[in-house]
């Protein structure tokens, strides 16, 4: 992964996956607050928590290098 993708520094993406991995985790905790889901809504979480661990493996990845 290359931080110039989109013009962005390896600061800038960092800042930007940690907001996007936060804005993941909020709509997460959200969904499971629930005492139950649609089937809509399962299908939301389980996207929403796999998105969450690429983002999670992105930053990793980038503090590494």
């Amino acid at each position: 992964m290359q931080a110039s993708n989109f013009g962005e520094t390896k600061q800038e993406l960092m800042a930007r996956l940690e907001a996007e991995h936060r804005a993941l985790k909020a709509r997460v905790q959200e969904l499971e607050s629930h005492l139950s889901l649609s089937p809509s809504e399962q299908l939301e979480l389980a996207r929403l928590k796999k998105l969450k661990l690429q983002t999670k493996d992105q930053l990793y990845a980038l503090r590494r290098n």
